[in-house]
């Protein structure tokens, strides 16, 4: 089959790196693709928010799926315009993906079917939302209602921390449209997690385990970012547990949404936090997590294009997943000054070298200048790497990470320490 896939970061080139190994791909192109991605596939220029030039392609080059990266497009009703001119998409309709675009009707959505996750308040007066924040105190969560790219949460330890985000939001508009409204929410203590599934709107397929760490620097300080490492699997979450997560978080999701009348496709990914008074949603993303994607895709032995066509088509019954028992880790290479400002244009060297020490190496924000890898974006490279177990899996990556250099380069030296000290019980 021919294959698009939409993206330019670690994600999309950990899929097109997945999806090339597949029999059944025949062409693969990247729209727009990366430094890395024309590794693996042909990249197009395409603007993607232009719906009218990628079905125009889609027509061209006669593509049977198309596989949607980032959640911006999906926002947009990119799923929704292709299904219409009869072209298999995996990824959810734009109903659907309000799941993420809007964390109002995702929380509305968990409070009205009884779906657990923190309690919360929903504020677009600045003055309102101030007396509720220092009627409560802190420790608090300010969220931006919409896309930010990963880095519209504010975890306020003090009451004025989270004042400021909120002023930062509704009043000095630093999120724009995504900041119109705020979510105001309890603070949740426990270990996080990621879980994502893959649906056809009613069978589901679940991924590996894995454990993302947003905050900047490390011992899970600095503000978040969109993440700057995961390992995979998560030991935080056995079978049993995995079991519950499955009845009481997923299938009642999906379910619910059933309900308003809106049929899910694609990928379900749900971050939980495991508390002591149970499994809670921190937030649902609607698309592959980033960087998850990057150490459950290498685990992963089965076909993953057959299995996301067969999504796009509605046909999971009786599809399984078998998987690599070996643990991996992924560690985010970013631009000085991520998640703030940053420069590009900074000269890469030392992927060679990386994955001579048996790494793969996904890139993220990449471009070719002049036949030279050059920064491009904030997080820039992914060096993934896998062990028998998670200390082997951890110095495997970090031997092969410190072949790489770009001026300013930074990125968090802890990825899997909660991994660790659970193996040390």
């Amino acid at each position: 089959m021919n294959i698009l896939v939409i993206g330019s970061g670690g994600r999309e080139h950990a899929l097109c790196w997945k999806l090339k190994q597949s029999p059944s791909t025949e062409e693969l192109y990247c729209a727009p693709g990366n430094g890395g991605t024309l590794i693996d596939a042909t990249n197009v220029d395409i603007d993607v928010s232009e719906h009218r030039n990628v079905i125009e392609f889609c027509r061209e080059k006669n593509i049977d799926l198309v596989v949607v990266g980032p959640e911006a497009p999906l926002a947009g009703g990119l799923a929704d315009d292709l299904e219409a001119s009869d072209i298999n998409v995996f990824g959810p309709s734009y109903a659907a993906s309000r799941m993420e675009s809007s964390k109002i009707f995702a929380k509305e959505l968990m409070g009205r079917y009884n779906i657990p996750t923190a309690s919360f308040r929903i504020f677009d007066d600045f003055k309102k939302a101030e007396e509720h924040i220092r009627s409560v105190g802190a420790p608090i969560v300010v969220k931006a209602y919409g896309l930010a790219a990963g880095k519209g949460v504010i975890i306020a330890k003090k009451p004025q921390e989270a004042v400021d985000a909120a002023k930062a939001m509704l009043v000095d508009k630093e999120f724009g449209s995504a900041g119109q409204k705020i979510i105001v929410e309890e603070f949740l203590e426990g270990e996080e997690a990621s879980i994502l599934v893959i649906t056809d709107g009613e069978n589901v397929i679940p991924l590996a385990s894995s454990q993302d760490h947003k905050r900047a620097y490390d011992g899970d300080t600095g503000p978040n970012t969109g993440g700057m490492g995961a390992y995979s699997p998560a030991p935080v979450i056995d079978d049993e547990l995995f079991n519950q997560i499955e009845e009481t978080i997923i299938l009642p999701t999906l379910e619910a949404l059933r309900k308003e009348s809106i049929i899910y496709k694609g990928v379900l990914y749900a971050g939980l936090m495991i508390t002591d008074k149970g499994v809670k949603v921190l937030e649902y993303n609607v698309r592959f997590g980033d960087p998850e994607t990057q150490v459950i895709l290498p685990r992963m032995k089965t076909d993953l294009a057959e299995l996301l066509m067969a999504a796009a088509k509605g046909d999971l019954t009786a599809r399984t997943i078998e998987w690599d028992e070996r643990e991996y880790v992924c560690v985010v290479m970013a631009s000085g000054g991520y998640p703030g400002g940053y420069e590009k244009g900074k000269r890469i060297t030392g992927c060679d070298e990386a994955i001579k020490e048996g790494a793969l190496v996904f890139h993220a924000g990449t471009s070719l200048e002049g036949g030279e890898l050059v920064t491009s974006g904030g997080r820039v490279l992914n060096v993934v790497s896998m062990g028998s177990d998670i200390k082997e899996a951890i110095a495997s990556t970090y031997r092969a990470a410190s072949k790489i250099h770009f001026d300013g380069m930074q990125y968090r030296k802890d990825i899997g320490y909660r991994a660790i000290a659970r193996a040390g019980r």
